[in-house]
């Protein structure tokens, strides 16, 4: 086990603005630790005005690697010297890898909550009619990553039409399988819920504990699952919904450990002990 940094210590980080709430180094650093890696994970606070700075900057100094979160993970790629496929397809980036001083993008973000569909609620994408609420960069990954997975139809509701539509656009053409449906606004979403197999939330609704919920959840089968990518408070007013109609749900701390996880791979070459970066989160959030 590794105890202090020293002259040999590579280093990680994230970049955002803000990040200083970001749970990322405990549960990095908490793995890195379990392997016995002489890395150290730590957070840099980076405006979108100095990001190009920043990122030359950090390329200089032989950084190992970085996550990328809101709201650079758009503006990042034009600053990278390669795209991972999984970016490329998103238009969104989460994690670089300093590959010999070349920066890699990569997004680690949709895989992640395919994993935590999986690990927290037992679903399987495959052949699944699954509603998407926004169509931010959040939106970018979890649309691609369900694609890539085999969903069979996705429909995505926002608030603003053009920006679902655009979002849609962007992501058909690699998946020709999936069938891609936008809708004007969550309430014309409720027309097509009772077909749903999973409601996945990428929005920044629900962060306050009394927002108004955008869907009447009761409209979904009994058997239908509900994801909410937000995990500040650990129960959004979208999953005590959920909860009290008696569906299956999750929060966002899921996806974070196992973006996290597919992250640390990718620098370190060592696939962490499963379920510990989880169990730090639950840890946090339990405080």
């Amino acid at each position: 086990m590794i105890n202090q940094v020293n002259g040999a210590t590579k280093i990680l980080g994230i970049i955002g603005y803000p990040v200083r709430h970001s749970l990322s180094p405990v549960m990095q650093n908490a793995a890195l630790r379990a392997c016995g890696l002489d890395y150290v994970y730590v957070p840099f606070e980076v405006a979108p005005e100095g990001l190009g700075s920043a990122v030359a900057g950090l390329k200089a100094l032989g950084v190992s690697g970085f996550n990328v979160t809101i709201p650079l993970k758009t503006e990042i790629m034009q600053y990278l010297d390669e795209l991972d496929s999984s970016a490329e397809t998103a238009g969104a980036v989460n994690t670089v890898k300093n590959d010999a001083g070349r920066l890699i993008g990569y997004n680690t973000d949709g895989d992640g909550l395919i994993r935590s569909l999986a690990n927290e609620l037992g679903f399987d994408v495959r052949g699944a009619s699954v509603a998407l609420l926004g169509a931010g960069g959040a939106a970018r990954g979890a649309l691609a990553a369900l694609c890539r997975s085999g969903a069979r139809r996705v429909v995505i509701a926002n608030r603003t039409r053009e920006r679902a539509v655009e979002l849609a656009s962007s992501i058909a053409h690699h998946f020709p399988a999936t069938e891609l449906t936008v809708v004007s606004g969550f309430e014309e979403l409720e027309e097509c819920l009772a077909e749903i197999d999973a409601l996945v939330n990428t929005t920044s609704l629900g962060m306050i504990r009394d927002s108004p919920l955008p869907v009447r959840l009761d409209l979904l089968p009994r058997s239908a699952i509900v994801y909410d990518m937000i995990y500040a408070p650990p129960v959004t007013p979208l999953l005590r919904e959920a909860l009290r109609l008696g569906l299956k749900g999750a929060n966002g701390l899921g996806m974070l450990a196992s973006q996290g996880e597919l992250a640390f791979a990718i620098w370190t070459g060592t696939t962490p002990p499963f379920g510990l970066m989880k169990s730090v989160l639950d840890g946090i959030s339990d405080c």
